[in-house]
């Protein structure tokens, strides 16, 4: 049982108690739920009396007063109470929260439960990049919501393995090999001083280019669009290459990799710039063909059929969806193709007990379908697989179009938030030394790009505002870092702070509340992992981080005269330091020790 949740069972143990004596009623505590008191009115905790008036057979106002009064005489952690209607708000004993705070403070994974052999596994795949191009802004923040997810439910105690399919064969590799064989002249990621991931991205989109030009040049012609778009010499030459790929081609095998190589090199790059990291990387070059070897098996079960051109599709119309293509005419595999056989993989390398997949939300019916089909492939563990979908993200330009080449790069995004973030904070920065200076800008930009991110539902489309989002005021990155900066600070002024102190100065209400809102950590953190919710965290953070900017704005620390009350304030400014610095950590953001 956590912190936070003693003090609601305390109360809860206390109601049912007093239910008990004052009315001659048995509830169970566990069916008594004490809500947060909202803050226009004065308490820690409410407890909703209308469920009651039947056994107390007064007015609500009257029961809650009188169940009140009980509580007051009868349990020492109830200090005061006050009634809104069927609504009794209590005061917790402020005794009893510096309880609550020495209690944390000797905690360090305060908030964090660890693993034991008999967690759950849980597998979380993101970022699934094609190898035909850079990472852009859609993949930064499946990269962060993929990784956050994951250090969240590690958090609440499950075994988490993060992996990654690389979609690094396809129609789409094959534009970009075929476009450097015609006018790339040899050129490589050292002879042109391009990242590898930019350069093949480059004659993805000079493929679309020239193709564009060729489909206007056959409507020209008087051929129809759709027509034209088929036969197009250089679809026609990518869809041939893609045949040799299949058939294992040696000198078309030979371009793949080397072009793959050069796009790995440049993906591990901004990875690690990104701060995210994978236990297992899954290639669909090798499970496009377990994929294939299990649909054509559907065939012989029923499952799938074939049409005369060739193609393998699944009729999923009893299920309330349409038919699904598996297998195109010429033999080649589709995307859930893939999925399929890299689900079997999965299953057979890992001992999973639940599959989180972090895909957009364009995928959404991807999804159905990839369960549906499992599940009818006879792997039991298909109807429960978790389609995290998430929500757009756009800059205020507009959407991006990766193969006209407006897509806007992970990596100039990155290398602009730092830029920003040094230009922004140049006076704040003004006595650091240069090295640490850069390094705080790092952070700082980088703080800025995923709190942003990270704040809001996944489920929403955002907007995502690179000024806004370094603004050391509101809800943002950087004030959550100057706030613990800020406080890091007092700590180095006050010569440190002894976590196993206990000072026994009773707290205000003001510092009451802060603590309260630190034992509130654990449950946010029990939320975030039961509803999937980055945003959860990251705005706990800021209303903590809001919460104790009014405390040191009203109450003097260093310069307090009352040793005990001044340890009080030491004390819990470092544990709001330690709590900010853990919450932002599921976030995947680092804390700078001065700003």
């Amino acid at each position: 049982m956590t912190i936070a949740m003693a003090i609601e069972s305390i109360i809860a143990g206390a109601v049912s108690a007093a239910l008990e004596k004052l009315y001659a009623t048995s509830v169970a505590p566990d069916s008594i739920v004490p809500q947060q008191t909202r803050k226009e009115f004065e308490g820690n905790l409410t407890i909703v009396v209308f469920p009651y008036l039947k056994a107390s057979h007064k007015s609500p106002e009257a029961t809650a007063t009188e169940i009140g009064e009980w509580l007051v005489a009868n349990e020492p952690a109830v200090s005061k109470f006050n009634v809104v209607k069927g609504f009794l708000n209590l005061t917790v004993n402020p005794a009893f929260w510096l309880d609550i705070l020495h209690s944390i403070a000797s905690c360090p994974d305060y908030g964090f439960r660890k693993a034991d052999e008999d967690s759950d596994l849980v597998m979380v795949e993101y970022s699934s990049p094609n190898t035909n191009k850079p990472l852009h802004l859609g993949h930064v923040r499946n990269n962060l919501l993929g990784y956050s997810l994951s250090c969240i439910l590690a958090a609440n105690g499950h075994k988490v393995v993060k992996t990654n399919i690389v979609n690094d064969r396809g129609i789409h590799i094959c534009k970009s090999m075929l476009a450097w064989q015609k006018w790339g002249d040899g050129a490589t990621p050292e002879s042109s001083g391009k990242k590898g991931d930019h350069l093949i991205g480059d004659f993805y989109v000079a493929f679309d280019k020239h193709y564009r030009e060729e489909v206007k040049q056959l409507v020209e012609q008087g051929m129809g669009e759709e027509e034209a778009k088929a036969q197009a010499p250089l679809m026609l030459e990518a869809r041939e290459m893609l045949r040799k790929w299949e058939a294992g081609d040696p000198e078309v095998r030979e371009l793949w990799k080397t072009m793959n190589g050069w796009v790995y090199e440049g993906f591990d790059e901004t990875y690690k710039r990104l701060g995210v990291d994978f236990d297992k990387i899954y290639y669909e070059s090798d499970t496009y063909l377990e994929g294939k070897d299990l649909v054509l098996g559907g065939i012989e079960k029923g499952i799938m059929y074939r049409k005369e051109d060739g193609s393998v599709w699944a009729d999923l119309t009893g299920d309330g969806l349409d038919h699904k293509l598996l297998l195109r005419a010429d033999g080649t595999s589709v995307y859930m193709t893939q999925d399929i056989g890299t689900a079997k993989l999965r299953y057979q390398d890992f001992p999973i007990d639940k599959m989180v997949y972090v895909v957009g939300n364009e995928q959404n019916y991807h999804f159905q379908v990839l369960s549906l089909l499992l599940d009818k492939l006879g792997f039991k563990w298909g109807k429960d697989l978790t389609h995290f979908s998430y929500g757009m993200v756009e800059l205020p330009e507009g959407k991006m179009k990766s193969r006209e080449g407006t897509v806007v790069d992970a990596d100039d995004l990155l290398d602009k938030m730092v830029e920003d973030a040094r230009e922004m904070s140049a006076d704040r920065f003004a006595d650091m030394p240069a090295e640490e200076a850069a390094e705080v800008a790092r952070m700082v930009g980088l703080g800025a790009l995923k709190y942003f991110l990270l704040k809001v539902d996944p489920k929403k489309n955002m907007l995502f505002n690179p000024k806004e989002s370094i603004d050391f005021n509101g809800n943002t990155g950087p004030f959550l870092q100057y706030t613990y900066a800020r406080i890091q600070s007092v700590v180095r002024k006050a010569g440190g702070v002894d976590m196993a102190s206990t000072p026994d100065a009773i707290p205000n209400e003001k510092e009451s509340t802060l603590i309260q809102k630190v034992a509130d950590f654990p449950g946010v953190v029990e939320e975030a992992g039961r509803t999937y919710s980055p945003a959860l965290i990251a705005n706990y953070c800021y209303d903590l981080a809001k919460e104790y900017n009014q405390f040191y704005h009203d109450y003097s620390i260093l310069k307090e005269e009352n040793d005990n009350v001044k340890g009080l304030r030491l004390l819990l400014s470092a544990v709001v330091a330690r709590t900010l610095k853990a919450g932002v950590g599921l976030l995947g953001m680092e804390m700078p020790e001065r700003m």
